[in-house]
C-alpha cells in the first residue's frame, strides 16, 4: 500500500501536483520582477537540487524549460499513440463493415479494398490523434485543477496579467524554510509569501 501511495505521489509531482501534511507549509512563493530574473531564478534553483518547484508568467518564456530541467515534453508521443490507434480502428471498421457485417457486392468489387479505404481511416488518425494530443496535454499539467493553495495568494491574482513567481513546494527533500527563502531573496525576488495548504490544515 506504501508502495502504491509513492507511485500516485510521484505520478502527482511530474503534473505539478505536490502534497503537503498536516501542520506544515505548502511552499514559498517569491514574486520577481521581470521575465529575465524569473529565468534566472528557476535556472539557479534547479541547480541548487531542487525538484518540486513551478514557475508562472503572464506568457510564454523562451528557454524556460531547459532552466527548469524539464526535458522535451511526451505529448508528442501520446499523439503518436492516438494517432496509431485510429489508424488500426479504421482499418479495422473498413474491414469489418465491408466483409463481415455488411457485405455488398457493388460491380462485382471486392468488400474490402484500400482505395475507397483510406478517407475513413485519414480520419479516424487525425481525430484520435488529436484527442490524444489534448488529453495528454491537460493530464502532464495536472488539468484541469479547481484547487491549488497558490490561488490563496492574493499577489498571484496578477500571474496572468504583469507579475512573474517561482514557487517551490514543501514536499522537495531539500526544501528549508530559512535556506530556502534566503535562497530565492539572493535570486532577486522582490516578494516572498508562505503558502498554507488550508484544505489539509481544516482535516
Amino acid at each position: 500500500m506504501a508502495m502504491v501511495k509513492r507511485l500516485i505521489r510521484d505520478f502527482k509531482v511530474k503534473m505539478g501536483i505536490y502534497e503537503s501534511r498536516p501542520g506544515e507549509i505548502y511552499g514559498l512563493l517569491a514574486e520577481y520582477p521581470d521575465p529575465g530574473a524569473l529565468y534566472q531564478a528557476a535556472r539557479e534553483v534547479h541547480r541548487a537540487g531542487f525538484a518540486h518547484f513551478d514557475v508562472h508568467s503572464p506568457f510564454p518564456i523562451h528557454g524556460m524549460d531547459r532552466a527548469m530541467g524539464l526535458g522535451n515534453s511526451k505529448v508528442g508521443y501520446i499523439a503518436l499513440g492516438g494517432g496509431l490507434t485510429g489508424l488500426l480502428l479504421g482499418v479495422w471498421m473498413q474491414w469489418f463493415l465491408g466483409r463481415v457485417d455488411y457485405p455488398i457486392n457493388v460491380s462485382g468489387k471486392p468488400f474490402f479494398a484500400w482505395e475507397p479505404s483510406i478517407p475513413i481511416i485519414f480520419e479516424l488518425t487525425v481525430l484520435l490523434s488529436a484527442f490524444a494530443a489534448v488529453a495528454g496535454m491537460l493530464a502532464l499539467n495536472g488539468l484541469p485543477r479547481p484547487y491549488n493553495p497558490v490561488f490563496y495568494s492574493k499577489r498571484f491574482a496578477r500571474a496572468s496579467d504583469d507579475a512573474f513567481f517561482l514557487h517551490i513546494a514543501a514536499s522537495d527533500s531539500r526544501f528549508d524554510r530559512e535556506q530556502t527563502e534566503r535562497l530565492l531573496k539572493d535570486l532577486g525576488a522582490v516578494h516572498i509569501e508562505v503558502l498554507e495548504d488550508r484544505e489539509v490544515a481544516e482535516e
